[in-house]
Protein backbone atom coordinates (compact mmCIF):
# COMPACT_ATOMS: atom_id res chain seq x y z
CA UNK A 1 0.00 0.00 0.00
CA UNK A 2 1.71 3.25 -1.37
CA UNK A 3 1.08 6.02 1.77
CA UNK A 4 -1.08 8.86 1.92
CA UNK A 5 1.81 11.63 1.65
CA UNK A 6 3.97 9.41 -1.25
CA UNK A 7 0.73 9.49 -3.42
CA UNK A 8 0.31 12.86 -2.35
CA UNK A 9 4.15 13.86 -3.32
CA UNK A 10 3.58 11.99 -6.77
CA UNK A 11 0.14 14.69 -7.45
CA UNK A 12 2.39 17.54 -6.45
CA UNK A 13 5.28 16.52 -8.63
CA UNK A 14 2.83 15.72 -12.07
CA UNK A 15 1.44 18.68 -11.08
CA UNK A 16 4.33 21.05 -12.10
CA UNK A 17 5.81 18.61 -14.96
CA UNK A 18 8.26 16.22 -13.58
CA UNK A 19 8.10 12.95 -15.85
CA UNK A 20 6.35 9.75 -15.08
CA UNK A 21 9.91 7.92 -14.66
CA UNK A 22 12.04 10.56 -12.41
CA UNK A 23 8.44 10.74 -10.11
CA UNK A 24 8.75 7.07 -10.05
CA UNK A 25 12.88 6.87 -8.91
CA UNK A 26 12.65 9.44 -6.69
CA UNK A 27 9.35 8.29 -4.76
CA UNK A 28 10.28 4.51 -5.06
CA UNK A 29 7.26 3.33 -6.98
CA UNK A 30 6.56 2.25 -10.24
CA UNK A 31 5.97 4.34 -13.44
CA UNK A 32 2.66 2.53 -13.43
CA UNK A 33 1.83 3.33 -10.09
CA UNK A 34 2.68 6.66 -11.04
CA UNK A 35 0.03 6.97 -13.76
CA UNK A 36 -2.22 5.84 -11.88
CA UNK A 37 -2.06 8.08 -8.89
CA UNK A 38 -2.18 11.04 -11.60
CA UNK A 39 -5.63 10.32 -12.15
CA UNK A 40 -6.82 9.69 -8.65
CA UNK A 41 -8.87 12.15 -6.55
CA UNK A 42 -6.55 14.75 -4.87
CA UNK A 43 -5.65 13.45 -1.88
CA UNK A 44 -6.81 15.78 1.26
CA UNK A 45 -5.80 12.90 4.16
CA UNK A 46 -2.57 12.09 5.38
CA UNK A 47 -3.88 9.56 7.16
CA UNK A 48 -2.97 6.21 5.53
CA UNK A 49 -5.37 4.31 7.41
CA UNK A 50 -8.04 6.42 6.75
CA UNK A 51 -7.69 6.65 2.99
CA UNK A 52 -7.37 2.59 2.79
CA UNK A 53 -10.66 2.89 4.63
CA UNK A 54 -12.04 4.77 2.15
CA UNK A 55 -10.93 3.31 -0.89
CA UNK A 56 -11.79 -0.21 -0.08
CA UNK A 57 -7.78 -0.93 -0.26
CA UNK A 58 -7.66 -5.16 -0.26
CA UNK A 59 -9.19 -7.78 -0.24
CA UNK A 60 -13.03 -7.34 1.46
CA UNK A 61 -13.30 -9.47 4.32
CA UNK A 62 -15.83 -12.31 4.79
CA UNK A 63 -17.40 -10.89 7.83
CA UNK A 64 -17.95 -7.67 6.11
CA UNK A 65 -21.25 -8.47 5.12
CA UNK A 66 -22.40 -8.67 8.43
CA UNK A 67 -20.91 -5.39 9.73
CA UNK A 68 -24.33 -3.78 10.24
CA UNK A 69 -26.06 -7.19 12.55
CA UNK A 70 -23.23 -7.44 14.35
CA UNK A 71 -22.89 -3.73 15.25
CA UNK A 72 -26.59 -4.10 16.30
CA UNK A 73 -25.72 -6.33 18.41
CA UNK A 74 -23.20 -4.82 20.25
CA UNK A 75 -24.58 -1.29 20.62
CA UNK A 76 -27.54 -3.50 22.42
CA UNK A 77 -24.95 -5.29 24.88
CA UNK A 78 -21.46 -4.03 24.17
CA UNK A 79 -20.45 -7.08 26.79
CA UNK A 80 -21.85 -10.25 25.04
CA UNK A 81 -19.14 -12.08 24.54
CA UNK A 82 -17.21 -12.92 20.85
CA UNK A 83 -17.88 -16.56 21.07
CA UNK A 84 -21.28 -16.10 21.31
CA UNK A 85 -21.14 -13.26 17.99
CA UNK A 86 -19.63 -16.22 16.02
CA UNK A 87 -22.19 -18.79 16.91
CA UNK A 88 -24.87 -16.35 16.45
CA UNK A 89 -23.53 -15.88 13.06
CA UNK A 90 -22.88 -19.39 12.00
CA UNK A 91 -26.25 -21.18 13.52
CA UNK A 92 -28.73 -18.10 12.61
CA UNK A 93 -26.84 -16.04 9.28
CA UNK A 94 -25.13 -18.72 7.74
CA UNK A 95 -21.86 -17.55 8.15
CA UNK A 96 -19.18 -19.80 7.12
CA UNK A 97 -16.22 -17.66 7.10
CA UNK A 98 -13.32 -18.14 9.72
CA UNK A 99 -13.16 -16.51 13.72
CA UNK A 100 -10.53 -14.36 12.49
CA UNK A 101 -12.10 -12.57 10.05
CA UNK A 102 -15.20 -11.90 12.82
CA UNK A 103 -12.66 -11.26 15.74
CA UNK A 104 -11.19 -8.53 13.94
CA UNK A 105 -14.48 -7.03 12.71
CA UNK A 106 -15.88 -6.94 16.66
CA UNK A 107 -12.36 -5.39 17.33
CA UNK A 108 -13.74 -2.11 15.16
CA UNK A 109 -16.75 -2.27 16.04
CA UNK A 110 -17.30 -2.95 19.85
CA UNK A 111 -17.58 0.13 21.90
CA UNK A 112 -14.58 0.94 23.70
CA UNK A 113 -15.38 1.48 28.02
CA UNK A 114 -13.08 4.62 28.67
CA UNK A 115 -12.49 5.78 32.32
CA UNK A 116 -12.81 9.30 33.06
CA UNK A 117 -10.35 11.85 33.95
CA UNK A 118 -10.23 13.04 37.33
CA UNK A 119 -8.20 15.76 38.52
CA UNK A 120 -5.93 14.65 41.44
CA UNK A 121 -5.56 17.49 43.64
CA UNK A 122 -5.65 18.19 47.70
CA UNK A 123 -6.06 20.43 50.56
CA UNK A 124 -3.21 21.58 52.15
CA UNK A 125 -1.54 19.43 54.44
CA UNK A 126 -3.42 16.59 52.40
CA UNK A 127 -1.08 15.19 50.02
CA UNK A 128 2.63 14.65 48.49
CA UNK A 129 3.81 13.02 45.82
CA UNK A 130 7.04 11.09 45.96
CA UNK A 131 9.20 8.88 43.13
CA UNK A 132 12.62 7.97 41.65
CA UNK A 133 14.00 9.39 38.51
CA UNK A 134 17.24 8.13 36.14
CA UNK A 135 18.64 10.14 33.41
CA UNK A 136 22.02 10.35 31.56
CA UNK A 137 24.02 13.08 32.07
CA UNK A 138 26.57 14.09 29.48
CA UNK A 139 28.93 16.75 31.58
CA UNK A 140 31.23 19.38 29.42
CA UNK A 141 34.26 17.15 29.53
CA UNK A 142 32.62 14.19 27.03
CA UNK A 143 32.03 11.88 30.10
CA UNK A 144 28.52 10.79 30.79
CA UNK A 145 26.96 9.46 34.16
CA UNK A 146 23.70 7.85 35.14
CA UNK A 147 22.08 9.91 37.90
CA UNK A 148 19.79 8.88 39.95
CA UNK A 149 17.43 11.29 41.83
CA UNK A 150 14.28 11.14 44.26
CA UNK A 151 12.15 13.60 43.62
CA UNK A 152 9.27 15.11 46.42
CA UNK A 153 6.25 17.42 46.16
CA UNK A 154 3.38 18.80 47.99
CA UNK A 155 0.91 18.73 45.85
CA UNK A 156 -1.28 21.98 47.48
CA UNK A 157 1.55 23.94 47.65
CA UNK A 158 3.60 22.62 44.54
CA UNK A 159 7.12 22.88 47.33
CA UNK A 160 9.79 21.08 45.52
CA UNK A 161 12.74 18.61 46.98
CA UNK A 162 15.13 16.64 45.11
CA UNK A 163 17.72 14.60 46.37
CA UNK A 164 20.51 12.80 44.48
CA UNK A 165 20.82 8.90 45.71
CA UNK A 166 23.52 6.44 44.52
CA UNK A 167 20.60 4.00 43.96
CA UNK A 168 16.90 2.68 44.11
CA UNK A 169 16.94 0.94 47.15
CA UNK A 170 14.92 1.02 50.25
CA UNK A 171 17.53 3.18 52.33
CA UNK A 172 17.99 5.69 49.50
CA UNK A 173 14.00 5.73 49.46
CA UNK A 174 13.31 6.17 52.99
CA UNK A 175 16.29 8.54 53.32
CA UNK A 176 15.05 10.91 50.23
CA UNK A 177 11.47 10.63 51.64
CA UNK A 178 12.90 11.30 55.12
CA UNK A 179 14.64 14.56 53.57
CA UNK A 180 11.63 16.07 51.79
CA UNK A 181 9.58 15.94 55.18
CA UNK A 182 12.59 18.26 56.59
CA UNK A 183 12.65 20.03 53.38
CA UNK A 184 8.69 20.84 53.64
CA UNK A 185 9.08 21.02 57.50
CA UNK A 186 6.51 18.70 58.38
CA UNK A 187 4.73 15.32 57.40
CA UNK A 188 1.35 15.58 55.36
CA UNK A 189 -1.67 13.19 55.96
CA UNK A 190 -1.20 10.74 52.73
CA UNK A 191 2.00 10.18 50.72
CA UNK A 192 1.37 8.91 47.31
CA UNK A 193 3.51 6.45 45.46
CA UNK A 194 3.88 4.31 42.23
CA UNK A 195 4.48 0.60 42.67
CA UNK A 196 8.64 0.17 43.39
CA UNK A 197 9.32 -2.89 45.58
CA UNK A 198 11.13 -0.10 47.91
CA UNK A 199 7.45 0.34 49.06
CA UNK A 200 5.38 -2.92 48.23
CA UNK A 201 6.21 -5.86 48.06
CA UNK A 202 3.21 -7.15 46.26
CA UNK A 203 -0.83 -6.77 45.44
CA UNK A 204 -3.29 -8.95 44.71
CA UNK A 205 -6.14 -7.00 44.35
CA UNK A 206 -7.63 -5.10 47.03
CA UNK A 207 -5.01 -7.01 49.29
CA UNK A 208 -1.09 -5.00 49.72
CA UNK A 209 2.40 -6.39 50.99
CA UNK A 210 4.02 -3.60 52.21
CA UNK A 211 7.87 -3.29 52.27
CA UNK A 212 8.03 -4.32 56.34
CA UNK A 213 10.76 -1.43 56.49
CA UNK A 214 9.05 1.05 54.83
CA UNK A 215 5.95 0.06 56.39
CA UNK A 216 7.38 1.21 59.80
CA UNK A 217 8.36 3.89 58.10
CA UNK A 218 4.72 5.17 58.27
CA UNK A 219 4.21 4.48 61.51
CA UNK A 220 6.71 6.43 62.59
CA UNK A 221 6.50 9.22 61.21
CA UNK A 222 2.59 8.82 61.19
CA UNK A 223 1.65 9.26 57.58
CA UNK A 224 -0.82 7.03 55.44
CA UNK A 225 0.74 5.81 52.28
CA UNK A 226 -1.27 5.47 48.81
CA UNK A 227 -0.61 3.67 45.65
CA UNK A 228 -1.68 4.47 42.41
CA UNK A 229 -3.20 1.04 40.42
CA UNK A 230 -1.17 -0.28 38.04
CA UNK A 231 -1.82 0.49 34.47
CA UNK A 232 -3.80 3.61 35.52
CA UNK A 233 -2.67 6.53 33.65
CA UNK A 234 -5.20 8.93 35.40
CA UNK A 235 -3.71 7.85 38.91
CA UNK A 236 0.06 7.54 38.09
CA UNK A 237 -0.32 10.91 35.75
CA UNK A 238 0.55 13.28 38.67
CA UNK A 239 3.26 10.92 40.15
CA UNK A 240 5.30 9.85 36.48
CA UNK A 241 4.98 13.82 35.34
CA UNK A 242 6.77 15.37 38.67
CA UNK A 243 10.09 13.20 37.45
CA UNK A 244 9.37 13.99 33.98
CA UNK A 245 9.14 17.52 35.30
CA UNK A 246 12.53 17.12 36.75
CA UNK A 247 14.15 15.82 33.88
CA UNK A 248 12.77 18.67 31.49
CA UNK A 249 13.19 21.38 34.26
CA UNK A 250 16.67 21.12 35.76
CA UNK A 251 18.55 18.09 33.79
CA UNK A 252 18.03 17.91 29.85
CA UNK A 253 18.09 22.05 29.48
CA UNK A 254 21.19 22.93 31.65
CA UNK A 255 25.34 22.02 31.00
CA UNK A 256 27.36 20.68 33.93
CA UNK A 257 31.36 20.47 34.27
CA UNK A 258 31.02 18.09 36.65
CA UNK A 259 29.30 16.12 39.69
CA UNK A 260 30.07 19.01 42.18
CA UNK A 261 28.92 21.63 39.19
CA UNK A 262 25.85 19.62 39.47
CA UNK A 263 24.77 19.84 42.96
CA UNK A 264 25.26 23.18 43.18
CA UNK A 265 23.18 24.02 40.30
CA UNK A 266 20.45 21.66 41.50
CA UNK A 267 20.75 23.55 44.90
CA UNK A 268 20.54 26.81 43.00
CA UNK A 269 17.69 25.15 40.75
CA UNK A 270 15.07 24.34 43.67
CA UNK A 271 16.17 27.46 45.79
CA UNK A 272 14.56 29.72 42.21
CA UNK A 273 11.70 27.34 41.63
CA UNK A 274 10.41 27.14 45.60
CA UNK A 275 10.77 30.85 46.52
CA UNK A 276 11.40 32.82 43.32
CA UNK A 277 9.42 31.41 40.47
CA UNK A 278 5.05 31.65 40.63
CA UNK A 279 3.95 27.86 39.74
CA UNK A 280 2.57 28.09 36.50
CA UNK A 281 -0.58 25.87 37.70
CA UNK A 282 -1.27 28.18 41.26
CA UNK A 283 0.26 31.57 39.66
CA UNK A 284 1.78 31.59 43.06
CA UNK A 285 5.49 30.89 44.88
CA UNK A 286 5.90 27.46 46.41
CA UNK A 287 7.08 28.83 49.53
CA UNK A 288 4.58 31.34 50.16
CA UNK A 289 1.60 28.79 49.71
CA UNK A 290 3.62 26.29 51.87
CA UNK A 291 3.70 29.35 54.66
CA UNK A 292 0.05 28.68 54.68
CA UNK A 293 0.51 24.98 54.27
CA UNK A 294 2.68 24.06 57.46
CA UNK A 295 -0.07 25.07 59.63
CA UNK A 296 -1.61 21.78 58.17
CA UNK A 297 1.52 19.64 58.41
CA UNK A 298 2.24 17.89 61.73
CA UNK A 299 5.80 17.81 63.30
CA UNK A 300 8.31 15.62 62.35
CA UNK A 301 8.15 13.30 65.55
CA UNK A 302 11.99 12.35 64.92
CA UNK A 303 14.52 14.40 62.79
CA UNK A 304 15.92 12.69 59.21
CA UNK A 305 19.65 12.26 61.03
CA UNK A 306 18.63 10.78 64.60
CA UNK A 307 16.21 7.92 62.09
CA UNK A 308 17.40 4.42 62.07
CA UNK A 309 15.96 1.67 59.61
CA UNK A 310 15.58 -1.70 61.45
CA UNK A 311 16.39 -4.85 60.61
CA UNK A 312 16.33 -8.42 61.97
CA UNK A 313 19.53 -10.47 62.24
CA UNK A 314 21.64 -13.15 63.62
CA UNK A 315 24.66 -13.23 65.02
CA UNK A 316 26.78 -16.04 63.46
CA UNK A 317 29.32 -18.67 63.81
CA UNK A 318 31.86 -16.22 63.00
CA UNK A 319 30.76 -13.83 65.71
CA UNK A 320 29.21 -11.22 62.33
CA UNK A 321 26.23 -9.71 61.93
CA UNK A 322 25.98 -9.26 57.60
CA UNK A 323 23.44 -7.03 56.19
CA UNK A 324 23.61 -5.47 52.26
CA UNK A 325 26.81 -7.18 51.52
CA UNK A 326 28.49 -5.72 55.14
CA UNK A 327 29.55 -7.66 57.54
CA UNK A 328 29.94 -6.07 61.05
CA UNK A 329 32.01 -8.11 64.10
CA UNK A 330 30.42 -9.12 67.62
CA UNK A 331 31.68 -10.38 71.11
CA UNK A 332 32.11 -14.43 70.67
CA UNK A 333 29.83 -14.29 73.54
CA UNK A 334 26.88 -13.28 71.17
CA UNK A 335 27.22 -15.95 68.93
CA UNK A 336 23.97 -17.61 67.60
CA UNK A 337 21.79 -14.57 69.37
CA UNK A 338 19.16 -13.02 67.78
CA UNK A 339 19.43 -9.03 66.87
CA UNK A 340 17.96 -5.96 66.08
CA UNK A 341 20.32 -4.08 63.74
CA UNK A 342 19.83 -0.31 63.62
CA UNK A 343 21.18 1.52 60.21
CA UNK A 344 21.95 5.44 60.70
CA UNK A 345 23.46 7.23 58.05
CA UNK A 346 26.90 7.49 59.84
CA UNK A 347 27.17 4.52 62.16
CA UNK A 348 25.25 1.29 62.70
CA UNK A 349 24.20 0.45 66.28
CA UNK A 350 23.15 -3.69 66.84
CA UNK A 351 21.18 -4.63 70.02
CA UNK A 352 21.05 -8.17 70.82
CA UNK A 353 18.28 -10.12 73.01
CA UNK A 354 20.50 -9.59 76.50
CA UNK A 355 20.45 -5.87 75.57
CA UNK A 356 24.00 -5.71 74.76
CA UNK A 357 24.43 -2.78 72.56
CA UNK A 358 27.51 -2.78 69.76
CA UNK A 359 28.30 0.39 67.61
CA UNK A 360 30.19 0.16 64.13
CA UNK A 361 31.05 3.35 62.06
CA UNK A 362 29.44 3.31 58.33
CA UNK A 363 32.52 2.51 56.12
CA UNK A 364 32.56 1.57 52.10
CA UNK A 365 34.73 -1.55 53.24
CA UNK A 366 32.95 -4.76 53.15
CA UNK A 367 33.46 -5.45 56.66
CA UNK A 368 33.81 -3.33 59.92
CA UNK A 369 36.18 -5.45 62.48
CA UNK A 370 36.71 -3.93 65.68
CA UNK A 371 39.98 -4.54 67.69
CA UNK A 372 38.37 -5.51 70.66
CA UNK A 373 36.34 -8.35 69.09
CA UNK A 374 39.14 -9.54 67.38
CA UNK A 375 41.28 -10.33 70.84
CA UNK A 376 37.75 -11.91 72.21
CA UNK A 377 38.03 -14.43 69.36
CA UNK A 378 41.04 -15.19 69.44
CA UNK A 379 41.17 -15.86 72.83
CA UNK A 380 37.54 -17.76 72.37
CA UNK A 381 39.07 -19.96 69.39
CA UNK A 382 40.03 -23.64 70.43
CA UNK A 383 43.90 -24.84 69.97
CA UNK A 384 46.83 -23.52 68.77
CA UNK A 385 46.05 -24.63 64.61
CA UNK A 386 42.62 -22.82 65.20
CA UNK A 387 44.32 -19.96 66.95
CA UNK A 388 47.00 -19.44 63.60
CA UNK A 389 44.15 -19.57 61.38
CA UNK A 390 42.15 -17.03 62.70
CA UNK A 391 45.10 -14.63 63.06
CA UNK A 392 45.84 -15.53 59.31
CA UNK A 393 42.12 -14.65 57.97
CA UNK A 394 42.37 -11.33 60.40
CA UNK A 395 45.55 -10.80 58.48
CA UNK A 396 43.54 -11.74 55.00
CA UNK A 397 41.08 -9.68 55.82
CA UNK A 398 42.88 -6.35 55.67
CA UNK A 399 43.01 -6.25 52.09
CA UNK A 400 44.53 -6.64 48.80
CA UNK A 401 48.04 -5.86 50.26
CA UNK A 402 48.18 -8.18 53.46
CA UNK A 403 46.95 -11.02 51.27
CA UNK A 404 49.67 -10.29 48.91
CA UNK A 405 51.89 -10.15 51.89
CA UNK A 406 51.13 -13.41 53.38
CA UNK A 407 51.41 -14.94 50.05
CA UNK A 408 55.13 -13.74 49.85
CA UNK A 409 55.79 -15.07 53.66
CA UNK A 410 53.91 -18.66 52.89
CA UNK A 411 55.83 -18.97 50.16
CA UNK A 412 58.91 -18.29 51.65
CA UNK A 413 58.92 -21.36 54.22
Amino acid sequence: MIGAMTRHEIQILRAVGMAQTAIAATTGVSVRSVRRIEDEPVVRNSDTAALIRARGVGRPSLAAPWAPTVERWLQEDRTVPSGEIIRRLREDHGYRGGKSAVYELIRRLRPVSVAPLVRFEGVPGEFSQHDFGMVSVRYVTGVVERVRFFASRLKWSRFVDVTLVPDEREEALIRGLLHALEAFRGVPLVTVWDNPKTVVLARKGALIVWNPVFGQVALDYRFAPELCWPRAGQQKGAVENLVGWVKKSFFTCRRFHDRADLEQQLRAWLRMVNTERPNRATGIIPAVRLAEEQRRLRPLPIAADAYALKYAVVVSARARVSHAGHEYSMPPAAIGQAATLHLYEERVEILTKTGLVIRHPRRAAAASLLPEHRAAMLDAVRGARGRLYFQRQSLWELGRPAEAWLTELIHRR
